[in-house]
């Protein structure tokens, strides 16, 4: 991963994230976790889904995000 961080900024990165390892697109200071609508900045980023490309602040919301959307989808 590049850090391409700029420092002081207060913004919104746009990032791509693969399996291992992400890319950031867009310079930021932080990304915004799909489960509980925090900040998460750039260099804390360690849970993630490749597939829906969003980003979580922690396993465990990762993991409440995932069920609840096979619940969901389960109906």
């Amino acid at each position: 991963m590049k850090d391409l961080m700029m420092p002081g900024a207060d913004r919104l990165a746009k990032v791509r994230y693969f399996t291992s390892d992400y890319e950031i697109l867009s310079p930021g200071s932080h990304v915004i976790c799909a489960g509980t609508g925090e900040r998460i900045p750039i260099r804390e980023i360690k849970y993630w889904c490749h597939i829906r490309q969003e980003a979580y602040k922690d396993s465990a919301t990762a993991t409440r995000v995932h069920e609840e959307r096979r619940a969901k989808a389960q109906r």
